[in-house]
């Protein structure tokens, strides 16, 4: 079982995020908030400090993650806040509005760097740290969007794409390091990045749930977590269909 007890999480604005601070901080955890909208991370910190007990650190700075320039120096404000790390949390991203990506390059590039690029930089500058130390876990929040492309979203979903393949190599370089390498898979999430869509189906899930699912991935070391479960049954079935088929659907 892994130790959670020195967290820092990247993007903790996020719904998703907050939720799973406030279960990490529940379970005993010390917190390092990163996040870019500083009056919403402000609030998020000052509800974990109110949750955690006198012996737990709450802290954190406001930053944008897409600077891959800042990363290093944050990851050592956060070790040194927290006296060390055990864990750490990659939630940070947009949804990008795939149209307008389709009719400008450069807006489609800067969403890859946001959801894939500065990702890839954080699990890099994490990976060699926890090497180093010979203990840790890495989890990121990738997307079910990237185990296939799909017309309605490729762009998110070749950004989310990348980061669950270089996910699946960094862990077979870590495997016998002593760091283990999460990858998250969420459904969908009724989350304000969500806030347009419709919601009446059967498939969302709320962030708590999902916060949960993390932080027990994130205890057990596992590699690939579909959440809710149910989701790696469904994507089973999408990445199976022949591409014949598959293209000509409106997905």
């Amino acid at each position: 079982m892994n130790s959670l007890n020195r967290v820092v999480i990247f993007g903790a604005t996020s719904a998703i995020a907050e939720h799973t601070a406030r279960q990490l901080v529940q379970n005993g955890a010390s917190v390092y908030c990163i996040g870019r909208n500083t009056d919403k991370l402000n609030r998020i910190i000052a509800d974990l400090k109110v949750r955690a007990g006198s012996d737990q650190t709450i802290d954190g700075v406001s930053a944008d993650l897409s600077d891959i320039n800042q990363h290093l120096r944050l990851i050592e404000q956060a070790s040194e806040a927290l006296g060390g790390l055990d864990a750490a949390l990659i939630a940070h991203g947009t949804l990008p509005d795939q149209k307008a990506c389709e009719a400008d390059v450069e807006l489609t590039l800067q969403e890859i760097q946001t959801n894939a690029l500065s990702v890839v930089s954080l699990l890099s500058l994490l990976a060699n740290q926890f090497e180093a130390q010979g203990k840790g876990v890495i989890a990121a929040i990738s997307s079910v969007a990237g185990d296939r492309g799909r017309q309605s979203n490729y762009v998110y979903g070749s950004a989310k794409g990348m980061v669950s393949l270089f996910m699946q190599g960094l862990r077979n370089r870590l495997a016998k390091k002593g760091v283990s390498v999460v990858t998250i898979k969420p459904g969908f999430v009724d989350s304000p990045m969500t806030a347009d869509f419709d919601k009446s189906g059967p498939l969302w899930a709320q962030p708590d749930v999902i916060a949960k699912g993390i932080v027990n991935a994130m205890q057990k070391g596992k590699g690939e977590v579909y959440l809710p479960w149910f989701w790696w049954g469904i994507m089973q079935i999408i990445k199976h269909i022949p591409e014949a088929i598959f293209k000509r659907l409106s997905l």
